[in-house]
């Protein structure tokens, strides 16, 4: 049987994916610097445990020697995944994490080659939103050949985790992104706004550097690509906010200070909640004629990102991934995420 070792296996989204994963008959290795909580967490669950940082890369590459594939749930990931890529192409080990990082997400793309020479995967972005938004740009880009832009967004009324609110911290300095004429640009937060139909009625969206920037992209070779989240009037005001004190926020001790707030708050939702939850996805294609519209949709955000990183992951420990850099619709078509987590879709609109 494959081995499966979860680094962060103890934080909001790594215990979910944890226990989803024993659930499923796959006995991971459970991973972290927190020797307390991995020993903890292993005991509840009754599973092997290893207690590493990511300080020396030669300790990385022994602990993941026997590991067929390591599934990262520990962010930021910019402090995360360049490290363990590189114990990975050492130790020859696949490699999938969570992340929504675009520099990160980028990063690993260029060590492709590298990943093919060492016959490993390399495959970021497994969770929410990039499965969902991967694989609805790539039925959009089927739908109409040719598309010159890609629009991409999502819904949901979901609060983040303190893990999230750290890595959203992480970035505060880069503003957005966009996709223009194949080039990555840097633009404001919340750059541009319209209102979109998720679903269930028009609301107002935002554009956000969310990863599906780099993935879809390179999934689609569509040039021109941005991604929209629902905004309600506070969310839009704090984005426009961020652009004159981004300076401010993106220095070292107020940025570590807001961390700090950020471990008070509510860790995640509860279980019950999450059975309530769902998300929404739209997006668009048009290539200055025609424009298709499709959507898709799924359950909580937080149960759409474990049950789509382990539907990587499965894969990914079968053999059934090729060596380099992956992207989900990439690799596994666009029906890939109509087989996760009861989702429904697509629904289209316009004619191609």
């Amino acid at each position: 049987m494959a081995t499966l070792l979860i680094y962060g296996s103890y934080g909001y989204n790594g215990r979910l994916i944890a226990g989803e994963a024993t659930d499923r008959g796959l006995e991971p290795i459970l991973a972290g610097r927190d020797g307390e909580a991995l020993a903890e967490q292993a005991a509840d669950l009754g599973l092997e445990h290893r207690r590493f940082d990511l300080s020396d890369p030669a300790v990385v590459a022994e602990e993941l020697s026997d590991v067929d594939c390591v599934l990262n749930c520990a962010g930021p990931f910019s402090n995360t995944a360049d490290e363990l890529v590189e114990a990975c192409l050492e130790s020859g080990t696949d490699y999938v994490d969570i992340t929504g990082e675009i520099p990160v997400i980028e990063r690993i793309r260029r060590r492709s080659d590298e990943a093919e020479d060492a016959g490993i995967t390399l495959f970021p972005a497994t969770g929410l939103s990039s499965v969902p938004m991967d694989c609805l740009a790539a039925h959009l880009a089927e739908r109409l050949p040719g598309a010159t832009h890609l629009a991409l967004g999502a819904e949901t009324f979901r609060p983040p985790s303190v893990g999230s609110i750290t890595t959203l911290l992480e970035g505060l300095e880069d503003g957005g992104a966009i996709r223009d004429e194949g080039r990555l640009v840097h633009v404001p937060a919340g750059w541009k706004s319209r209102r979109i139909d998720f679903g269930r009625g028009t609301r107002p969206a935002v554009t956000m550097p969310l990863g599906d920037v780099s993935t879809s992209y390179y999934t689609t070779g569509v040039p021109n690509v941005e991604v929209y989240v629902f905004a309600p009037p506070p969310t839009r005001l704090a984005l426009r906010a961020h652009r004159y004190v981004a300076p401010l926020l993106a220095t070292g001790p107020v940025r570590e200070g807001l961390k700090r707030v950020a471990q008070v708050a509510r860790e995640g939702p509860s279980e019950r909640a999450r059975e309530r939850g769902s998300t929404y996805f739209w997006g668009e294609a048009s290539d200055g004629d025609e424009r298709v519209v499709s959507r898709l949709r799924m359950s909580d955000p937080y149960v759409v990102t474990g049950a789509c990183a382990l539907a990587v992951t499965e894969r990914v420990l079968d053999g059934e991934v090729s060596p380099g850099y992956r992207t989900p619709a990439g690799e596994f078509g666009p029906e890939f995420v109509l087989g996760i987590d009861e989702a429904a879709g697509f629904f289209d609109e316009g004619t191609p």
